[in-house]
């Protein structure tokens, strides 16, 4: 279903800013296009509403126009939540900065400051209780329908239910001798990337496919059969989930993004790297990436005693004792590994300053005396 444009409004400047907005367009995509047009709309259903004297845009300024509009946002009923303030903010900022550049209105670009857009509120992460878990998964598996399936998908794969709907029929690639990944395609941050799989998720894959034979609509690539349009079948297994949460008796706030959130804090927890996570999840900063991950007490408390117990800032003890050193080009070895080992120890006990620095390079030049030292034993 393609989604057509509304009517311009009726306002002097509808079409210099929208003029603007398809400048802009041409490095946006679809979805955020469509948030400039509607702050847009908003800014001037405003602007001809409260100030219609306004026909040009060197008229405008930051004084009442564009406070007037920030304090109309922030006073209405239900009020706005702080990311959608924020983003309309953005746009209309980048809007105005366009607009300054096509039409030599170097002010424009000043009628929103820095300072105007608060800070977002930390985001907590969002998983799933360990029982929430564990009722959801065993209920998908006992339907073993199609939204069952895609959901466990969703959940063994970490990826975005934008992302599922849009995995294409041969999205299982073979990596290796049993070894088996699925492609997702471009996501929310345009990046697409290979997420392995076990069995289950190449079981999956087969279910689902299974049901797109049954569907009647012609094959179109895709694993998912799509009724009308992408925005449809999302509505479609969000619904899905919402009557599984309530026959479970669980909360019916729980959304599809929370199994990505699950999935995050499960790998982590298994002893998949942060950067490793951040592959899997598409991820192109560390800070998107630990909005995903919970950190849970049992969490502190394991790796607080696995800290305790092998600390790994710490040079190792030497092997051998003075007791027991021994012969030849072997000792000379555990000799120097001894001194430098002493030497170690004594630098940390004294204060930053030249003494400790010039340990520091001491300690470096045993490491290469005692690699060199062991080059003898081949010659």
């Amino acid at each position: 279903m393609k989604c057509t444009r509304r009517p311009p409004l009726p306002h002097p400047l509808a079409a210099v800013f929208d003029r603007s907005v398809d400048s802009l367009g041409a490095a946006l995509s679809p979805d955020t296009l469509r948030h400039y047009r509607g702050t847009v709309r908003n800014f001037l259903s405003y602007l001809g509403a409260a100030h219609p004297a306004v026909d040009s845009l060197d008229q405008l300024r930051r004084e009442p126009h564009l406070l007037g509009w920030m304090s109309r946002l922030r006073s209405q009923a239900p009020p706005l939540v702080t990311e959608s303030y924020v983003n309309l903010l953005i746009d209309l900022r980048a809007t105005f900065t366009e607009l300054a550049w096509t039409h030599q209105l170097p002010q424009l670009a000043h009628l929103i400051r820095r300072e105007d857009i608060p800070h977002l509120p930390q985001r907590l992460p969002r998983p799933l209780t360990a029982e929430q878990d564990q009722l959801l998964q065993q209920e998908f598996l006992n339907r073993n329908d199609l939204g069952g399936n895609a959901f466990l998908l969703i959940r063994h794969t970490g990826m975005r239910i934008g992302e599922c709907v849009d995995l294409s029929y041969d999205c299982l690639r073979s990596t290796g001798p049993d070894q088996w990944a699925v492609h997702v395609p471009l996501g929310k941050l345009k990046t697409e990337r290979m997420v392995p799989v076990d069995r289950l998720g190449v079981e999956l894959i087969h279910r689902l496919r299974f049901f797109r034979s049954l569907d009647p609509l012609p094959p179109d690539g895709r694993l998912l059969a799509r009724p009308s349009s992408k925005e449809a079948l999302v509505r479609q297994l969000r619904d899905y989930l919402h009557q599984v949460c309530h026959a479970l008796g669980l909360s019916t706030r729980i959304v599809p993004h929370q199994f990505r959130h699950t999935y995050a804090s499960g790998m982590l927890r298994a002893g998949v790297s942060f950067p490793v996570l951040m592959k899997l999840l598409g991820h192109t900063s560390p800070e998107m990436t630990i909005l995903y991950v919970e950190v849970a007490l049992n969490d502190l408390q394991r790796e607080f005693l696995q800290a305790r117990s092998k600390p790994r800032h710490l040079v190792p003890q030497p092997k051998t004792s003075f007791a027991l050193t021994r012969t030849g080009l072997d000792g000379v070895i555990d000799s120097l590994q001894t001194a430098q080992h002493a030497l170690e120890m004594f630098r940390r006990s004294l204060p930053a300053g030249a003494a400790r620095s010039c340990l520091d390079r001491l300690s470096n030049r045993l490491t290469k005396i005692v690699g060199e030292t062991r080059k003898l034993r081949t010659a």
